[in-house]
């Protein structure tokens, strides 16, 4: 057995492919490994004496990948110590790749492969190598299996598949905080050599940013940049492989970083004097004016609140904050009147909601300003002087009789003149009028006390120049009362004198009426002085608007007369003195006893009624008689409606036998009866009926 001497450099080609690995960096191929495989002979005889070694000889097989030249590229050399060199052993080649990508020379077991091969798509291919006896066909070496792997080149540059990238960080950070990692892939072998060694620059960001060259973590690396200044940054990031040495490749991408907000601006008033006009008739509630503070922070760092600080504004006006739009609504609390004050000011006050401590330093988050608010003149209605009126009128007085005045005024203009009327839908407009350059309210006809006492009226004042401005007023008329009434006494039933009064006895206390007011004075009564004395009774006045009537004498009698009558006389204490006579009815009767009142018992009106006991008794029996009649009648009538008829149904009388004396005509006599009317049953029925009806009345 000999050892096959290596095939490198035997050539111009091969020493060619091993400059061309040299420069990649390869190893120089490993020396020869033998594989010596026993066979048996082709008889099948053994040798005692003499046992010959056989066995495959090849180094271990490499191939370059992405080959450009114009020849075959050499790969290595399949030997079996079993070829002499007479061309007896022929090798074949199969598996993968054989034939359309690896060839042998069957004399000489050269192997070429004549395709360009990619590592990153297949890395090594598994073949089987065989030596047959060229003559006889007959296998010299038994089929054995090889590798041959493809020797990566650095043929592919590193990749960001996910670029570009975005990322963010807070503004005014300190210098070093992590932005964002970065991780490029490189598809060549990262066991062989470099060629997936990858080193991390920054191309472009600098001196903003910096990037680690072995993690690809990207960091700030100047402090304090302010969102506010520059808010976008486009950092390009390099990755080399062959660790970053000269001749490695290349990729890039993009990160696109942006400063995100922090409250680090405190808010600024554009200017520090603000003037606004309000005119005088703004609704109260209703907003007047917007005003609004710069902050040049985002979101919830620019948040704002408002507020006025000096006390004549805020008791003026309010201020609210418009959340969206980030401004301070000025609204009216109350309402403005330019002729008493003619401007107002107001210090606003806005103030960041949201703080961040690392930032007070840069404070403070707030900022003042002063609103000036120019009252405008408004051509308003007249004003009168008064919310309401309250005037006064005697009864009864004539027409055109003043009742009081009102007053108005122009509240834009002293000399603005005011015309008045009054308001044609209110109450009491017909009994009233108005003098329409004074404002004087008078009668228009006489008014009654006792009728209504009270009026209510409206009274309008206008601008002559502007008479759809017009302003009103309530006004109260109150009616004073005249005595133009006469007292007189209210009697609505007799008074009763029982028959046991004595003399000088209280037959009952009487008082007057009287429709004027109370304030005419007290009531004074006495009897009719151009009439005689009355023997019954007398009138004492009780100086209390009342009087009392007392019994003159004792011995009353209901049987010798019932009935008295006493006129008596009641003045009023009014100006001029009215007075009026009633005439007073007593009854005689006798009272009950106990009663706090005289009250008669019950028999006593009988008896005046003249019906005596007797009379009573008589007709308590007719009464009792005729409900008895009443009863009588009633029974007969229901015993009478239930009687038993005579005959109940038409069948019965078919069973009635009916006799009588007179003898029939024979055979001759055809008009006895008729045939026909006996074959009707109903007929039959009917004179039958009849028959026995008459039976029964004869």
């Amino acid at each position: 057995m000999r050892a096959a001497s290596s095939p490198a450099c035997l050539s111009p080609l091969l020493l060619c492919l091993c400059v061309l690995q040299r420069s990649y960096g390869t190893p120089s191929p490993p020396s020869p490994t033998f594989i010596h495989n026993q066979t048996k002979l082709p008889d099948g005889n053994k040798d005692s004496h003499h046992r010959p070694k056989r066995g495959w000889i090849w180094n271990q097989f490499f191939v370059l990948e992405e080959h450009i030249g114009p020849d075959a590229q050499y790969v290595g050399k399949l030997h079996s110590n079993s070829d002499k060199g007479d061309g007896s052993v022929q090798y074949l080649l199969s598996g993968e790749g054989a034939g359309n990508i690896f060839t042998i020379n069957e004399l000489t077991g050269d192997i070429h492969a004549k395709k360009s091969l990619d590592r990153e798509k297949k890395s090594h291919y598994i073949l089987h190598a065989q030596a047959v006896d060229r003559f006889t066909n007959r296998a010299v070496e038994p089929e054995s299996e090889f590798i041959i792997k493809v020797q990566d080149v650095n043929d592919n540059a590193p990749k960001f598949p996910d670029g570009p990238f975005s990322a963010s960080v807070p503004e005014m950070a300190d210098i070093g905080t992590s932005v964002f990692q970065i991780t490029a892939t490189d598809a060549d072998d990262p066991t062989y050599g470099n060629s997936a060694k990858v080193i991390y620059s920054i191309l472009q960001g600098q001196p903003f940013f910096t990037v680690d060259p072995k993690t690809g973590v990207i960091s700030t690396a100047l402090p304090n940049m302010d969102r506010e200044t520059r808010e976008m940054y486009s950092v390009i990031i390099q990755a080399k492989d062959m660790a970053g040495s000269v001749g490695g490749l290349s990729g890039s991408t993009t990160v696109n970083i942006s400063l995100t907000d922090v409250n680090d601006n405190p808010p600024r008033f554009p200017q520090k004097n603000y003037q606004l006009y309000v005119p005088e008739s703004a609704q109260v509630g209703k907003a007047v004016g917007k005003i609004k503070v710069n902050d040049e922070d985002l979101g919830i760092n620019s948040e704002m609140t408002y507020r006025i600080t000096n006390e004549e504004g805020a008791a003026m006006f309010s201020i609210s904050t418009d959340s969206d739009k980030r401004e301070g609504i000025i609204s009216l609390r109350k309402p403005l009147d330019y002729e008493k004050k003619k401007a107002y000011s107001l210090n606003i006050e806005g103030v960041n909601t949201h703080l961040d401590p690392r930032f007070s330093y840069l404070g403070p988050f707030k900022d003042t300003t002063t609103l000036k608010l120019i009252i405008g003149d408004v051509d308003e209605a007249p004003v009168f002087t008064m919310d309401y009126y309250i005037m006064d009128v005697y009864e009864n007085a004539p027409a055109g009789t003043e009742v009081g005045m009102v007053t108005a005024q122009d509240p834009d203009s002293t000399r603005g003149k005011v015309r008045y009327s009054i308001d044609q839908n209110a109450e009491g407009d017909a009994l009233f009028s108005i003098d329409v350059d004074s404002g004087l309210v008078t009668t228009t006809r006489n008014l009654d006390r006792e009728e209504v006492a009270w009026h209510n009226i409206t009274v309008m004042a206008s601008e002559i120049d502007n008479p759809n401005l017009v302003s009103y007023v309530p006004v109260t008329v109150q009616v004073l009362d005249v005595n133009d009434n006469a007292p007189y006494i209210a009697t609505d039933s007799a008074l009763v004198v029982c028959e046991g009064s004595k003399a000088g006895q209280v037959i009952q206390t009487i008082r007057a009426t009287d429709k004027d007011n109370f304030a005419n004075g007290r009531f004074t009564f006495a009897l009719p002085e151009d009439l005689p004395a009355n023997p019954n009774f007398t009138l004492k006045d009780n100086e209390d608007s009342s009087a009392s009537v007392l019994a003159h004498r004792q011995g009353f009698s209901q049987a010798e007369q019932e009935l008295y009558q006493l006129p008596v006389v009641v003045w009023d204490g009014g100006e001029p003195l009215l007075s009026s006579t009633s005439m007073l009815t007593l009854r005689v009767c006798p009272c009950q006893r106990g009663a706090r009142t005289p009250v008669c018992r019950a028999q006593a009106f009988l008896s005046s009624a003249g019906l005596s006991t007797g009379a009573l008794i008589a007709i308590l029996l007719c009464v009792i008689i005729l409900l008895a009649i009443v009863v009588l009648f009633v029974t007969l009538r229901s015993k009478k409606s239930k009687k038993v008829p005579l005959i109940i149904s038409a069948e019965d009388i078919r069973e009635n036998v009916v006799t009588y004396d007179d003898e029939g005509g024979g055979e001759e006599d055809t008009e006895a009866f008729d045939i026909a009317a006996l074959r009707n049953p109903a007929f039959t029925r009917g004179k039958l009926l009849i028959l026995t009806v008459n039976s029964l009345k004869s």
